[in-house]
């Protein structure tokens, strides 16, 4: 069945991806980005083109994912034009790379700001249409960062994805009554096909830096990129991340998995959240609320 859908932070990467197989697929899909009249003005041309030349249901809305008003206004513009509201799929997000420790705290808040409190800006945005609804379905593109193999001077992004992936999994129980669902999409590193690495973000204090490259870590960097993207298969394709998120959506109400991997480096990630999911699942059933782990048919 035709579903509108959401998704944030689609100018680019994953999410502009994910926007384009989702309606080739036959659905209704809202690319929300910011500054579709200033910055990203070519990406909405670029998404107008492709609808075209797919004959697909492609659009953009204005969504900053910062702000509370911009956010409030892009829902109320997808459900002003269709009524309903059936996915939303949380991608946006932001990298950064270097030593923690010359991150400024004002850095971290931001990045938390867009990496986390952009899910609860539109989670309190559009929850209230779901679950009127009594359906829906929370896509979340978290990271195998939250649970596998943890490289040098990526410590703030992958701390705010972390706290990303543990929202969604509370979040999960909290909506399964209202006929809620949750599928939580968790990439591996993509080095290519991105400019997720490309457009990472740097620590301000330049003189915390400078410690780091010109002291006993010095080279560190350098070496955990290259081996990063080392690990990564020469045949890995980016792709795979919509396509899953493209299946998840087509899977019929009750049958969607909670968690879905796309690693093609296998740091170890799927090994750890089977046992953390696993465990979330007995502790549920032990206080006696096994029925919050599926959502329910309401109505």
């Amino acid at each position: 069945m035709r579903k509108v859908i959401i998704v944030t932070g689609a100018s680019s990467g994953f999410g502009a991806l994910a926007a384009r197989e989702l309606a080739k697929a036959g659905h209704t899909v809202y690319a929300s980005m910011r500054e579709t009249k200033g910055r990203n003005a070519p990406q909405v041309v670029e998404v107008q083109k492709f609808a075209r030349d797919n004959s697909v249901d492609l659009r953009t809305v204005e969504l900053d994912v910062a702000s509370d008003t911009s956010v409030a206004a892009g829902i109320e513009t997808v459900l002003s034009e269709h009524s309903r509201l059936d996915v939303v799929v949380h991608n946006a997000g932001h990298m950064v790379f270097g030593p923690a420790e010359a991150f400024t705290p004002e850095q971290f808040a931001n990045l938390y700001d867009i990496n986390v409190l952009s899910t609860q800006r539109v989670n309190r945005a559009a929850l209230p249409y779901m679950r009127k609804q009594g359906a829906g379905l929370l896509v979340w593109v978290s990271s195998t960062s939250t649970r596998g193999g943890t490289p040098p001077f990526l410590a703030p992004y992958f701390a705010a994805k972390a706290a990303m992936d543990s929202l969604a999994v509370s979040y999960a129980s909290e909506l399964a009554r209202w006929g809620i669902e949750t599928s939580i999409i968790v990439p591996g590193a993509f080095t290519k096909g991105t400019n997720h690495f490309l457009h990472a973000g740097a620590p301000q204090d330049q003189e915390r830096l400078a410690e780091y490259d010109n002291g006993p870590y010095a080279g560190v960097a350098e070496q955990a990129l290259k081996e990063l993207a080392g690990l990564e298969p020469p045949d890995a394709d980016v792709g795979q991340v919509a396509s899953a998120i493209v299946r998840v959506v087509d899977t019929p109400f009750g049958k969607r998995p909670f968690r879905v991997h796309i690693d093609p480096s296998q740091d170890g990630a799927e090994v750890v959240a089977a046992v953390a999911d696993r465990v979330r699942r007995e502790m549920f059933r032990t206080i006696g609320l096994a029925d919050l782990l599926s959502p329910r048919v309401v109505g």
